[in-house]
Order: C-alpha cells, then sequence, then structure tokens
C-alpha cells in the first residue's frame, strides 16, 4: 500500500468514526425525548403544573454539538431541514412534549414501542384538521357545553355531574366511534363513571334530552323516570350511530356508585356478546374512568390483569381517564417531578399511556386514533389520560372554593375550550366565533325542544315447568363416550377410580350417584342439547374439593409433555360453547365478569361462578349487591349467572364455613334471585338443569363440601335423576303416617342427613322431617299444604346448624309462620350467636353438632 492510499483510508476511517459518533449522540438525544418527553409536556391546561428540569433533555447531556448534525446523517433528520441543535431540539420538544405526549415506559415489547413513535412523529392530514373537520368539531365542543349551561340555566339544582372542563371528551369518543366503524366492528361497548354520563347520554347516545331532564323536572316526566329506582347518572343505554363507514352499535353500561365496578362487567358483556353471536368480530371495549379511581380502585388492577387471562381476554381495551386533576375535594395532581402520574398502575399490563391536554381538540383526535388503532395492531390496552379540570366542585351544588381556593381561582379565569377552539382554529378572523354561536344556539334549541317519549317497562318471565330430564340409555351414552380415554392417556389414580364410579353408577336404577356423576351428567346433557356452558374460579376444572374433574391430566412419558382431556367435549353438540377456567385469584373482578357475561350471552349458555370457599364471596360483595341481586330492578338486566358458595360447619373455622347465607337472604325480594341449598345429589342435578334451560334471574346455591365423597346418605339413586324434577320442598322420605305426627322438623343442607339419623336412633315415630330445598323463594304453599296434612300438629321446629344471625332464621321466619297453621307453635333450634363465628377444633365442631341434634332428638 502506497503512503497516499494509506493516508487517504486514515481519513476515511476517521470520517466513519466521526460520523458514526454523531449518529450515536443524535440517536441519544432523540431517545431521551421519546422516553422523557413526555415529563415536561404542554398537557395541563390550566399550566399550574411544575414540570422538573430533566437533564437528559439537554443537548450537552449527550455532547451534540451542530457540526454533529450534519455529519450525522441520521435518518429521522431527512427533510426535515434542521441545521442546528436549537432547530432539533424545538422540532423534538413539539413533537414529544407538545400538548399530545406519549408515555411509553410502561411499554416491553419494543416492536410496540417502534410502532407508537412512529405514529406519533406522522403528520396526519398534512398536519392540520381540514377546515370542515374543524367546524364539526367545534359544533360538538359546542353541544357538550350546551348541555350543561342548559341544565344549569333550567335546573340549577340537578346534580348533573358536569362535564364542564373535558368537553373534549365528546370529540374523543365521537373518534372512537368513528374509527370502530373504520375497522368494520359491528358493536361498541362503553362503560363509564358518572361525570360526564349525562352528557354523552344525550350527545353520544342519542338520548332524548327530555328523558334525562324528567328526573329533574317536578312538572314533567316520562314512563321511565316516573318508575326510576335509580340515580340517571348511572343509567346505561343503547343506541346505532350512523358514520362515514356504516352503522356501528353503541352499547353503555349501566353503573352503580362504586365507579370502577362496571369495567369488569363490561369485560363480560363483551366476552358474552362474542358467545351469543360467534360470527362477529370482538367488540370494541372503552372503559372511561376518572383520574383518582383508576388508580385507587383495586378492582382495575384485578381487571386489568383478568384481561390478560385466558378464558377472559377482549382483544384490547382502550382506556379514557377523565382527569379532573382532583379527586372529590382533595388534589390529585400531576407530578411529573417524581413520575406521578394516575396512569401508572397500567404498567402492569404493560399498555402505553397517551397524556393529552384537553383544551387541544385536534391533538385529542390524534391520541383516539392511535390509541385505537394500537388495540387493533397489537389487541392490547391502551390508555388516553384526558387531562383538563373540573369548573364546578365534586357535584355542582359543592362550594369548591371552601376547599380548594387557588386551584379554583385559574379555574374561573380560565377560559372554556370552545373559545379557545373558536380562536385558534379560525385565527384573525371572526368566523369561528359565529360558527361557536350558530352551533351553540342549535344545540341549546334541540335540547328545550325534546318532548318525552316513554319505553315499555321489562317484565319478569315465570318459571316454566320443569325440563325432561334425559333417559338412561342416554346417560349410558355419554358414561361410555366420556370414559373413553386417547390412545396412550395414563390416568391418575383418582381418575381411573372415578371412571369405575361412573360406569357403576349407570348400572342399575337404584344404584347411588355422587355428586361429582350428577354435576358431570347435569352438564353433559345440556351440552349434548346445544346448551352452552361456562364455568370459571379458582381451581374448577378440578375443583377445590377434588368433587368435579372438568380436565383430566396425565403425562406422555415419551414425549415429556402433560396432556388434558375433557371429557365434557366428547358428548358437546356441534357449535356448544364449553369453558371451564381456572380463574386468576380474584373475586370482585371475575364475578364481575362472569355477570357481564351472563346478561350479554342471554338463554344460550349457562354461566357459573364458583367460589373456592363460600367466604371467597366477600370479595365480590360489591358485584352482589349493586349487580346480581338488583340489576334487574334497577336497569331491567337480564341475568341468569349461577353462584356457587362451598357452605357447611365442619370445624374448619370462622371464614371457610360459611358462605354467609343470611346476607343472600336478606338481599332477595320480589324474587330478584333463587337461593337454592339442596341436600342430594339428584336435587343438584335437576337444579342445574333447570336453571340452564329455564333460569330467568340469578341463582346462588349453597353446595356441600365434607358430603361430596363420603356422604352415602346424600347421594341419590340413578332413578331419582332420571325421574322427577327439582323439589323446592322435600318431603318426609320416611312417609310416617299422617295421624301420629305431632312435630315437623324444618331444614336446609347437610345436617338434614345428621336429623335423619337422629331420629333412627331415638326411635322417633311422631317427628316428620321436610328439607327446605329453596329458600327464596320460599316454598310457603308447598309448605302450608304439608302442614295441613298433619292434623295433630303441634310443633314446628326450625333447624339450622349455622348460627342464629347467620343462617337462614331470621330471613324465612315470617314466610313459615305464614304458612302454620293456628294451632301449631313455631321455634328454632341453631348455634349461639359468636363474634368470631364456627370453631376451628374438630373436637368442639362435633360435641356442638351433637349437642345441636340431640336438641332436638334427645337420646
Amino acid at each position: 500500500m502506497t503512503l497516499h492510499h494509506a493516508h487517504a483510508s486514515s481519513t476515511e476511517q476517521i470520517s466513519d468514526a466521526r460520523q458514526a459518533l454523531a449518529h450515536a449522540r443524535i440517536q441519544s438525544f432523540i431517545e431521551a425525548y421519546r422516553h422523557e418527553g413526555y415529563r415536561i409536556a404542554d398537557i395541563d391546561p390550566l399550566g399550574t403544573v411544575s414540570v422538573p428540569e430533566i437533564p437528559a433533555l439537554l443537548p450537552q447531556s449527550h455532547d451534540l454539538k451542530d457540526e454533529d448534525l450534519a455529519l450525522g446523517q441520521h435518518r429521522f433528520l431527512e427533510g426535515l431541514g434542521l441545521t442546528n441543535v436549537k432547530e432539533l431540539t424545538h422540532f423534538l420538544s413539539r413533537l414529544y412534549c407538545g400538548p399530545l405526549a406519549l408515555d411509553a415506559s410502561g411499554v416491553r415489547d419494543e416492536g410496540r414501542r417502534q410502532w407508537l413513535f412512529a405514529r406519533l412523529a406522522a403528520r396526519e392530514h398534512g398536519g392540520e384538521a381540514a377546515l370542515g373537520e374543524r367546524a364539526a368539531v367545534l359544533a360538538r365542543l359546542a353541544a357538550a357545553e350546551q348541555w350543561e349551561h342548559y341544565l344549569q340555566q333550567d335546573y340549577p339544582q340537578a346534580k348533573r355531574f358536569s362535564l364542564e372542563g373535558c368537553e373534549a371528551l365528546l370529540v374523543l369518543m365521537d373518534a372512537l366511534v368513528e374509527r370502530s366503524s373504520f375497522y368494520q366492528l359491528e358493536q361498541l361497548f362503553l362503560a363509564m363513571p358518572h361525570r360526564g354520563r349525562l352528557n354523552l347520554l344525550v350527545n353520544l347516545m342519542q338520548m332524548p334530552a327530555a328523558e334525562i331532564v324528567a328526573y329533574f323536572d317536578a312538572k314533567r316526566t316520562t314512563q321511565a323516570a316516573a318508575g326510576a329506582v335509580d340515580l340517571p347518572y348511572h343509567l346505561g343505554a343503547e343506541t346505532v350511530r350512523s358514520t362515514a363507514h356504516g352503522k356501528l352499535g353503541l352499547f353503555m353500561a349501566h353503573n352503580p356508585s362504586h365507579l370502577e365496578s362496571a369495567y369488569p362487567v363490561l369485560l363480560g358483556m363483551v366476552r358474552g356478546y362474542r358467545s351469543a353471536h360467534p360470527q362477529s368480530p370482538m367488540p370494541a371495549s372503552v372503559v372511561i374512568h376518572g383520574d383518582a379511581a383508576f388508580c385507587g380502585q383495586g378492582v382495575v388492577m384485578e381487571s386489568l390483569k383478568l384481561a390478560q387471562h385466558a378464558g377472559y381476554g377482549v382483544g384490547g381495551t382502550v382506556h379514557v381517564i377523565v382527569n379532573n386533576q382532583i379527586g372529590f375535594t382533595t388534589p390529585n395532581p400531576l407530578d411529573p417531578l417524581n413520575h406521578g402520574y394516575c396512569t401508572d398502575i397500567a404498567r402492569i399490563v404493560g399498555a402505553p399511556v397517551l397524556h393529552v391536554n384537553a383544551d387541544q381538540p385536534e391533538a385529542v383526535l390524534r391520541a383516539a386514533r392511535i390509541a385505537f388503532d394500537y388495540r387493533m395492531q397489537f389487541g392490547a390496552d391502551v390508555v388516553i389520560d384526558l387531562v383538563g379540570y373540573r369548573r364546578w366542585g365534586h357535584a355542582e351544588q359543592d362550594t369548591a372554593t371552601v376547599t380548594q381556593p387557588l386551584l379554583h381561582g385559574f379555574i374561573d379565569k380560565h377560559p372554556p375550550v370552545t373559545q379557545l377552539y373558536a380562536q385558534a382554529g379560525w385565527p384573525g378572523s371572526h368566523e369561528g366565533a359565529a360558527l361557536l354561536a350558530a352551533s351553540s344556539q342549535e344545540a341549546l334549541a334541540g335540547f328545550r325542544a325534546s318532548r318525552p317519549a316513554a319505553p315499555a317497562a321489562a317484565k319478569a318471565t315465570p318459571m316454566a315447568a320443569s325440563p325432561v330430564a334425559p333417559d338412561l340409555q342416554r346417560l349410558r351414552q355419554f358414561v361410555e363416550r366420556m370414559t373413553r380415554l386417547p390412545e396412550g392417556f395414563d390416568a391418575h389414580a383418582a381418575i381411573t377410580r372415578l371412571i369405575t364410579q361412573w360406569q357403576d353408577s349407570v348400572s342399575a336404577p337404584d344404584h347411588p350417584c355422587s355428586w361429582n356423576f350428577a354435576e358431570n351428567m347435569a352438564y353433559a346433557s345440556l351440552l349434548s342439547e346445544g346448551m352452552g356452558l361456562r364455568l370459571s374460579g379458582m381451581d374448577v376444572q378440578r375443583g377445590t374439593f377434588m368433587q368435579r374433574h372438568a380436565v383430566w391430566h396425565a403425562v406422555d412419558a415419551a414425549q415429556g409433555v402433560q396432556q388434558a382431556f375433557w371429557p365434557l367435549r366428547q358428548v358437546a353438540a356441534p357449535g356448544a360453547a364449553l369453558e371451564v377456567i381456572n380463574s386468576p385469584l380474584s373475586e370482585e373482578a371475575v364475578v364481575g365478569f362472569e355477570y357481564g357475561f351472563s346478561v350479554q350471552a342471554g338463554a344460550g349458555a349457562l354461566v357459573i361462578w364458583e367460589a373456592q370457599f363460600g367466604d371467597f364471596v366477600n370479595g365480590a360483595q360489591i358485584m352482589i349487591d349493586q349487580y346480581i341481586s338488583s340489576g334487574r330492578g334497577k336497569w331491567g338486566y337480564a341475568s341468569a349467572l349461577t353462584v356457587l358458595l362451598p357452605h357447611g360447619y365442619e370445624g374448619v373455622g370462622p371464614e371457610h364455613s360459611t358462605g354467609y347465607l343470611s346476607r343472600m337472604l336478606l338481599l332477595c325480594a320480589q324474587q330478584n334471585m333463587r337461593v337454592a341449598y339442596p341436600s342430594n345429589s339428584a336435587q343438584w342435578f335437576h337444579l342445574l338443569r333447570q336453571q340452564a334451560l329455564q333460569g330467568d334471574r340469578p341463582l346462588v346455591v349453597f353446595t356441600p363440601k365434607s358430603v361430596l365423597h363420603a356422604e352415602v346418605r346424600s347421594q341419590s339413586p340413578l332413578s331419582a335423576l332420571l325421574h322427577g324434577s327439582f323439589q323446592p320442598l322435600l318431603p318426609d322420605a320416611q312417609a310416617l303416617p299422617a295421624a301420629q305426627v305431632r312435630r315437623v322438623v324444618l331444614c336446609s343442607g347437610k345436617v338434614s342427613h345428621d336429623l335423619v339419623e337422629a331420629r333412627r336412633q331415638a326411635g322417633d315415630t311422631a317427628t316428620a322431617l321436610l328439607a327446605v330445598e329453596q329458600l327464596h323463594p320460599f316454598p310457603v304453599e308447598s309448605l302450608a299444604a304439608q302442614l295441613r296434612g298433619y292434623p295433630q300438629l303441634e310443633e314446628v321446629i326450625w333447624v339450622q346448624e349455622e348460627e342464629r344471625k347467620q343462617g337462614a332464621w331470621l330471613c324465612v321466619r315470617d314466610a313459615i309462620e305464614a304458612a302454620m297453621p293456628t294451632q301449631a307453635g313455631l321455634r328454632a333450634v341453631t348455634r349461639p350467636d359468636t363474634d368470631s363465628g364456627p370453631t376451628a377444633s374438630k373436637s368442639t365442631h362435633y360435641m356442638q353438632q351433637a349437642a345441636l341434634v340431640q336438641a332436638v332428638f334427645p337420646l
């Protein structure tokens, strides 16, 4: 190599090295803005939030100089015409620190991050909205604003939870509707809390204004408002919206005052709708949150993780946070100094967050489009943090300046978004103001011109005659198919015993049938008839007490992999959906999900949630109180969800003994739900089939634990499954001569077997035992007829193994008295009340149980 060539090569190497270094500096600077820029973004309309000084956003932190831009030849700079660091800094600041900012710090996938950065950098519609689009946006902002003004002027005392300060929510929702239709989806499901709900009901869901006004107006009303038992800002609605891409169904779920509880319910509704319409695409789900509730209520975290679990996914949810920067009266400010954002919990599912200034409607439009496209691209959750303020207090009657005088000083001076956009959208002219005035006048006139339109009230469907049970031949076919194992499937010894038990169960009509057999045969018969089955809860595939075995497992020794065999799939009719899902360790979110699923799935599926132990329902009490027991009465929701609560005193301590029977009964009224406590396997079989084929309301079943395997007395003969039906009141199997009966003992659940044995040992022939299998609606007429059949009756005794206040006694006493003949007295035998509940000592338990029974049948 000549000296000249050596020198040239050395120069090229130095040049390449400088270019590489310059490229690295530029890239480092860009990455800093991508990852940290949102912390100093212009997302606060009031401008009251202090932004931090972030060294990484300074060029000198990267040793970046003007000459690096000339040397770097960075692809990011192509076509931008940037010549120095100052221009680059300004460009990056506008891109990543403007009114729309991206927080991708929780996104774990690099491909998704790069997609988001690319979308944020892309210039949509030539950078600015077209004139027609701006006019449409202004009109929608005016509609949102005028609805609030209308209510404030005409009904100043109405509690409406105003949207003022975040009117751009309507623009955002319009954009999500358009994107849903663009992707040819048929349905969009929406849940939201009370703030802004009335506004969206009228302006998005197309509800007549008079239907809302009727709740506030003392002189005029509608049928719906007159008969309402819930508040207007809890209302849901359904409508069909016309879009540029066709029609889209919109469903807004009702919501009680527990703000975020509707989130898992909506997820279940989406999944239930898809189950009922398997040929349709998965509907889109949008959940609106308040800033304080999103990060403060645990059901949000449960639901975020639940939607990642098999059996609960909905293809991603778009979350919209209406960020007022205050929760009730307590500030909940943005805190960029400490990375403090209400959206931080979204990191648990790796969701990106688009922070957007609610006073910048065009940025709001971009946020909506990016978010929905992300959901469609990746089938994952995404969050829009719509940062605004609250012009009024928590409710309009609150005097917010009492607790937040400084904040409301800023708000009082801050012009509304309509004025800001009218000025910004048509700079230097009066055209924007004129459009705003015309749009406002039109919207207000439309609200005042609305007239009542009274919808028909929903009617409950009476229970029809009991369904016909499958015959012996069909049960034998089920067993043969369900126990035919795949080749090479090495079943566990417990499954081998189970197979033998099932085969024996169908050998003769008088053969006793276990609860396991009865339950699986009920499911098999339903699936074979085309009915769907969805069963979820912790360990439901196996069953907490090894009582179900809906899925069998084995290990393929040659392959070293675990195999799963689903017996029920072998008998399911084509198209019959079967889901048996081991849920994560969640109660509130899962029960809410299953409730929502049952509402949308309708009569085509038996939907069941099983608590691992009965006391686990404690964690879902909000769902029991505000949805399952009252959803039909408040909102007309037709749910036939079945809730299984393992229950019974067995010396295992206070919690795992109870499903809170009395608490469930206290929620019962007007046949809002059924509460059953079956005592034998045939009753269990018929109850499940009846609920699947005819149930039109929720069913709460108190199911046994200890009797599932060993208690032969609770096992019915096969003939009882083949014939008959579920009986709310079981007559005495001993069939004593009516004339010699002096006492009748009433009870529910497994204590009935102890009482039967105690009567036998005592040689008592004057006491009849009746089992109340359905506690609500209580079988008053059947009981009255039974009691009238005992002409010498002197006393009726209610017996429960639970403590006096924890069992059914206090809730069924009035119903029993209504069925009593005049000559007989009534009393109860129960455990005494304690502050802690059932004992954890086996020996103490058995002594207490013996004392309970001997109080009725002394030895």
